[in-house]
């Protein structure tokens, strides 16, 4: 009796079957999965970041110039304030009797100018027929002056008092922030008293920093050969972390170096409207390119170092990994610019390197946001 062939035909099926999945199993491990980011032309201009201090483009100390007794104080501690607005009273009293009495002695001075006129005339008549001296009339011609004299140092003397009355009202110089006031209502104030407060102008404000002579002497070099613009866009951060979200211009830069720490101090100017930035605050300054660089960059973590320098896995058209030397000018934002070995477009692996070498076939996929 002949024997079936129908179960060996279905074993040798079951093994083929069996074999081509372990051939896919196999390639399927011999392709490492990694990620790969494309090499991108982008805008990525050249900046350098530096500490630098908020500096008040306005900052006095506010101080009675008359000595009296303080009659009103007229702001609040903290408060806005614009120039011209009254701060202090100063008790009036006598400065404004002062003026009258001056005002009074001009009135007299003037009376006594007319009536020295008056005589002078009169000797000038009588000299014509003889009647009085030629010393008698140059007398009246002196009293003439004396009283002419005496009128100007007496206006002298009212336009003094007439100061010293507007100073019983202290004023502010500008508009700005004052400080706590170092005197209340009924307090003896004067030229000596010191400080009665701080006004402090924050909006807009200044922003000092220092930069390296030989970074300084660098970026001119730089500027006069044509390889980078001479202008820059400045960005501040906060010492929350955050970033300042106004942006600032450079209108000072020193004619002269800094012994002791050999750099140069620059001074850009920023709006601060919401008075975000406080006088003495330190900050970060962030110098940018204000022009357009547009460059060949791919993501930092693709870039690896051994003893010949830098490079990176570059993975083909047909998912072959590739070892390539590369050079690296500059880093900026997470990104390396590739100045060469490059080209747009090409896939370097960001992720999973460690686990593959040049000449295998990986299974690439590309990263989130390439």
């Amino acid at each position: 009796m002949r024997r079936s062939r129908i179960p060996a035909l279905s074993l040798s099926s079951a093994l083929l079957v069996a074999i081509g999945f372990s051939a896919q199993t196999a390639l399927a491990q011999q392709a490492p999965a990694v990620v790969v980011a494309p090499a991108t032309i982008m805008d990525l201009r050249e900046s350098v970041d530096l500490t630098g201090k908020v500096t008040a483009i306005q900052k006095v100390d506010i101080r009675a110039r008359v000595s009296g007794f303080l009659e009103a104080v007229n702001f609040t501690e903290g408060q806005k304030v614009t120039a011209g607005t009254e701060l202090y009273r100063v008790e009036d009293g006598a400065y404004r009797a002062a003026v009258q009495e001056i005002e009074g002695q001009i009135e007299a001075a003037e009376a006594a100018k007319e009536f020295a006129i008056l005589e002078r005339d009169r000797a000038e008549q009588l000299l014509t027929s003889k009647t009085i001296s030629q010393a008698k009339v140059d007398e009246a011609h002196a009293q003439v002056r004396k009283a002419e004299g005496d009128l100007i140092r007496l206006k002298g003397s009212k336009d003094n008092a007439d100061l010293n009355l507007s100073y019983t009202k202290i004023t502010a110089p500008f508009d700005g922030i004052v400080g706590l006031t170092a005197a209340d209502v009924g307090a003896l104030v004067g030229p000596d008293s010191g400080p009665l407060v701080t006004l402090t102008r924050l909006d807009p404000i200044y922003v000092q920093f220092p930069v390296a002579t030989a970074l300084y002497l660098t970026y001119r070099e730089r500027v006069l050969k044509g390889e980078i613009s001479g202008g820059a866009n400045v960005g501040l951060g906060l010492p929350n972390g955050t970033e300042y979200k106004q942006k600032g211009t450079i209108n000072f830069i020193a004619s002269n170096v800094s012994q002791g720490t050999d750099t140069v101090t620059v001074r850009a100017e920023f709006p601060n409207p919401d008075s975000i930035l406080l006088d003495g605050a330190l900050v970060r300054v962030m110098l940018e390119q204000s022009d357009k660089q547009n460059v060949l960059a791919v993501p930092q973590q693709a870039v690896q170092r051994d003893q010949q320098g830098a490079f990176v896995l570059v993975v083909d058209a047909s998912s072959k990994v590739e070892l390539r030397r590369i050079d690296v000018s500059r880093n900026a934002r997470g990104q390396a610019v590739i100045s060469k070995g490059l080209k747009e477009g090409e896939n370097v692996i960001t992720e999973g390197a460690g686990k593959v070498r040049p000449g295998i076939t990986v299974d690439a996929a590309t990263a989130a946001g390439g």
